[in-house]
């Protein structure tokens, strides 16, 4: 049934794509979240290996050039994040269908590196500033920090027609029910 499938889902910072990430995961589809590297440090109760496999930037270059990586991406300078060959094919060897989290470029490299067996959604916020009053909300970011990201999202935004589908977080409950609708229509 997932032959070798996967969902893309990419979104500024603040756009509800983990929350809507984590609606899809518990609705009973043959789905695995794909774990992430970065060189990012953990976050509060992260795990390594749970929210994302965390090196060193020596570590992550090193993976580089021994070609673990399926794609990756210098976000900020010396801020990798990437997808390891390693990491899909352990979902893929159980038979399910893996879920990227994955910035845009991110998402945009693994549409055109899997073709149709991928199906990439652009989750949207409404607008930059409902997505400032998220990202403020988080109270997790400085202000300059904020700005950095709202800086991104406007640039991310002008991608969104690239992915195979928009999903338009306005209201929580419809963006995970678009979400889920068009999961269903791609694993048919």
């Amino acid at each position: 049934m997932a032959e070798n499938k996967m969902i893309i889902l990419s979104a500024p910072s603040g756009s509800g794509k983990s929350t809507i990430i984590q609606y899809l995961l518990q609705k009973g589809y043959p789905l695995e979240f794909s774990i992430s590297a970065t060189t990012r440090s953990p976050r509060g109760n992260e795990k390594n290996g749970v929210e994302y496999y965390f090196y060193s930037v020596e570590e992550f270059k090193k993976k580089i050039e021994k070609g673990d990586f399926i794609e990756f991406e210098e976000v900020y300078e010396n801020r990798f994040y990437g997808t390891l060959k390693s990491e899909c094919d352990r979902i893929w060897n159980k038979g399910n269908v893996i879920v990227f989290d994955v910035d845009v470029a991110g998402g945009l490299r693994l549409k055109k590196l899997f073709g149709n067996k991928a199906l990439s959604l652009f989750i949207k916020a409404p607008s930059v500033e409902v997505l400032r009053q998220r990202l403020e909300g988080r109270k997790t970011d400085s202000a300059e920090e904020i700005q950095k990201r709202l800086d991104k999202a406007t640039y991310e935004m002008q991608f969104a027609e690239q992915f195979d589908k928009i999903v338009v977080n306005d209201e929580l409950n419809q963006a995970c029910a678009d979400a889920e609708q068009l999961l269903k229509e791609f694993l048919r």
